[in-house]
């Protein structure tokens, strides 16, 4: 009730903004003659305001009467249509902001004089300032990360954070991540992974998008976040290239526990990066290029745990990391004619990790070394990708079908090595392989048709995955492997769905009405001498509607409301049957078992702007059953801890959000987004079956939190720009526990050089190196709590020049 009070007082006292420029509308039509239905050509078609009749633009209808007006501001205006011959036409004509078309359809001129009713047409934008519904960022104007990777880019974004590696909206991680708005191995099929290799510099802008329509995957109940690529559409030969170096891990923030070997310092960031572009005639030719080097103290966590039979034990765990990640994306934009258009493009990226790490196990007082575990992980990703999208475009302008076909491969190849190290026992060298390799063939067929007041969105969607897995165990002496909890598995999936999405706008109202159905069959085929788990899957036959209903209060104010239903399927790792070994005493395991998580979506949003600044604010509300949560427990008294994916019940989210901008004078503007919301976690009760059948419990948890961002943007002089963004994050329930709070602060500034071809940017991220993860785990039986001093303050020189 509280944040619903707070709501209340925003919206009546306070005013929203409008986050983004207006896009320009194309508007076409038909005309024909009254009696004989037969075409004019060449008629003029003009547009005037509608005040003083002040002629705008115009045009003249081919041979078979059609007409086409492109780039037209939303507004209103008199649509003026005459021919020798015919008596003149006029209407009212309302162009909105939902679409980037309107069709007017038929206008039937008379040769006799008749009265002419007033006509109000609509259209509607694709655009996050209309809809509320989606934010778009340009990476360009992100000076604090330039020459970084894309996770890092998103720290600085509104209603964006990023915290222990995982990108939040509004408090909820469970986002779909979309490459050129398909999802892709390359950032995870329904889960978020890759993002802190792919450089900053290949990607144009990024869109937010809080509130999904139909024809997007059902997936994904926190939102979608689409990274655009890079794509000149300059006339001839042009291309831009950059360079950046960094250096991050400047101290030491935290001494390593005895006897191990030295954490990263001083660690080198390299990121050179190519676009080149040649576009003549109806052919346009890209290529984008990018290569990232990086060492990272990529973990140095020290940990506490607890235990009720009085034992405590402290540990930290060291990762030194070394990434090689190189990424080439080329293809080709063919306009076959005015009415057909092919675009055939692929990706193929790298990445190869070499991770050196050490676990020192001590107790209490550090005066005793209970284990040592050294390791060297060394892995390689390879994603190779290809896409083919067809396009016709009908004789109204907007009025098209697409058909696409998206195929995705992706190898995971890992090699573990590591000595574990016990008192007065012999070295026990061990070391496991695994091995993947996904297959995703997607097919759509989408069809958009402009309609008189707004417009018609319909497909379909057709998925096939393959995720055939191998997992080798080679034990030593004494060895901690589960041996028999390898071997090989296969995760199938299936997924048809078919959309529609109707949109309506009117100079007072708007709706957008959808509707998804998938269905979804899952077969998960475990190897059959596996100690725990057995084969099984699941399938649902499931609606995902989605309503937004909008009232245009006036030109300055608008309020919308939202829903939307959202489902978060498990991911393949999720499920993956084999214990990971990463840490020695905290062995994570996937859970076949696990089920879809539902989530149901309400969302009330107000904006207006004045000249100079704007507000917005949303209340948002979600409720979800079977939450997927990874649960925390030991076995039998075994100090072991076991982190195991469940469906824990219950679970709700209910926040407000602000975004305020404001430009106090040429030279400096700020945007400061502020979240509050609260998370609830319902008491559960689950039976984990791994190592061995046991029940585990928890009473409800509940919390306030929320995040707070300040971007500071001044300008200098024309060609010098500087940012400074300031972040907090307030403390969170996590699953049997809490993180505690942070605060970071990143700078950046930039100049344009060379006739404004060239650019140069310096930028530090965690200036003052304050962001360390903290957090308390309280278990049946145990408790810890952890702080992870790893690599957050980085410091980047770049430069770039286009040609």
């Amino acid at each position: 009730m509280k944040l619903f009070k707070l709501y209340s007082i925003v919206c009546f006292l306070l005013t929203s903004i409008n986050l983004s420029a207006q896009s320009e509308i194309t508007i076409s039509g038909n005309i024909k003659e009254f009696n004989k239905q037969e075409a004019i050509p060449f008629a003029n078609v003009i547009l005037k305001t509608v005040k003083k009749e002040t002629f705008v633009t115009g045009t003249a209808s081919d041979e078979n009467g059609f007409f086409t007006i492109e780039n037209t501001k939303p507004g209103q205006y008199i649509l003026e249509i005459s021919s020798v011959g015919y008596k003149t036409y006029h209407q009212t004509l309302f162009v909105g902001k939902l679409s980037a078309y309107l069709n007017i359809k038929t206008i039937l001129l008379k040769e006799d004089i008749a009265a002419l009713d007033e006509v109000i047409l609509t259209s509607e934008q694709n655009g996050l300032s209309s809809k509320m519904d989606k934010k778009t960022y340009s990476l360009k104007d992100n000076i604090n990360q330039n020459g970084g990777s894309v996770l890092q880019a998103m720290q600085n974004l509104p209603s964006v954070s990023v915290q222990d590696g995982k990108i939040k909206l509004r408090g909820n991680d469970q986002i779909i991540i979309l490459i050129d708005g398909k999802q892709t191995a390359l950032t995870g099929f329904g889960n978020q992974s890759g993002l802190d290799n792919i450089p900053s510099s290949a990607i144009e802008r990024i869109e937010v998008i809080n509130n999904p329509s139909a024809k997007y995957d059902a997936n994904g109940n926190g939102g979608i976040i689409n990274i655009i690529y890079k794509k000149n559409k300059a006339e001839g030969f042009n291309g831009k290239i950059g360079f950046t170096g960094g250096l991050g891990a400047l101290w030491e923030r935290k001494k390593n526990l005895p006897d191990i070997r030295p954490q990263y310092k001083i660690t080198p960031k390299l990121n050179p990066s190519l676009s080149l572009n040649y576009r003549k005639n109806q052919l346009n030719i890209f290529f984008q290029g990018d290569y990232l080097y990086t060492e990272t103290l990529n973990k140095n966590e020290f940990v506490t745990r607890n235990y009720n039979d009085g034992a405590i034990i402290k540990q930290q765990s060291k990762r030194n990391r070394d990434t090689k990640f190189t990424t080439l994306k080329s293809g080709f934009d063919w306009n076959i004619n005015d009415k057909n258009s092919l675009t055939v493009s692929g990706l193929y990226g790298t990445e190869v990790i070499i991770d050196k790490g050490d676990q020192p196990f001590f107790n209490a007082d550090l005066t005793e070394r209970l284990r040592l575990w050294q390791f060297l992980e060394d892995e390689v990703k390879i994603t190779a990708m290809a896409t083919a999208n067809y396009m016709h475009k009908f004789k109204e302008a907007g009025h098209k079908i697409t058909f696409g076909f998206n195929y995705t491969f992706h190898r995971e190849d890992e090699k573990y090595f590591f000595d574990n190290i016990l008192p007065n026992e012999p070295v026990s060298k061990n070391s496991f392989k695994l091995l993947s390799d996904e297959q995703v063939y997607d097919f759509n067929i989408d069809y958009v048709k402009p309609l008189k007041y707004g417009k018609l969105e319909t497909g379909l969607k057709l998925r096939k995955r393959n995720i055939p897995i191998n997992m080798e165990f080679f034990p030593g002496t004494n060895t901690p492997l589960d041996i028999e909890a390898g071997g090989k598995a296969e995760y199938k999936e299936l997924i048809p769905a078919v959309y529609s999405n109707y949109i309506f706008e009117n100079e007072t109202y708007e709706a957008e009405i959808g509707l998804r159905i998938e269905y979804v069959d899952l077969n998960y085929q475990v190897n059959p001498e596996h100690n725990t788990y057995e084969s099984g899957g699941y399938n649902y036959f499931e609606p995902f509607p989605n309503l937004r209903l909008a009232k245009k209060i006036d030109e300055y104010n608008k309020i919308s409301f939202f829903y939307n239903r959202r489902v978060d399927r498990p991911n393949e790792v999720d499920i993956r049957i084999f214990p990971k070994y990463d840490d020695a005493e905290i062995v994570k395991v996937g859970n076949p078992n696990l089920r879809p998580q539902f989530t149901n979506i309400l969302e009330l949003g107000y904006k207006h702007s004045w000249k100079k600044s704007s507000l917005y604010t949303a209340i948002y509300h979600r409720f979800a059953n079977g939450t997927i949560t990874r649960i925390s427990s030991i076995v039998d008294n075994d100090p072991i801890i076991y982190a195991i994916f469940q469906n824990a019940g219950k679970s709700t989210n209910n926040g407000v959000e602000l975004v305020y901008d404001q430009e106090v004078s040429e030279s400096y503007t700020f945007n400061l987004n502020a979240n509050i919301y609260n998370n609830t976690i319902d008491a559960f009760s689950v039976t984990n079956l791994y190592p061995s059948e046991n029940i585990f419990s928890a009473d409800k948890q509940k919390m306030t939190s929320g995040t707070i961002k300040l971007n500071n943007t001044l300008k200098f002089s024309q060609n010098l720009n500087a940012q400074l963004t300031a972040s907090y994050f307030a403390p969170d329930i996590i699953p049997q526990g809490k993180t505690k709070s942070q605060f970071g602060i990143d700078l950046g500034i930039k100049k344009s050089i060379q006739k404004n071809k060239g650019e140069i940017f310096l930028n530090v991220t965690d200036l003052l190196n304050t962001m360390v993860v903290r957090k308390e785990i309280n278990g049946l039986d145990f408790s810890y709590t952890s702080n992870n001093y790893y690599e957050t303050q980085v410091i980047r020189l770049g430069y770039t020049y286009k040609f």
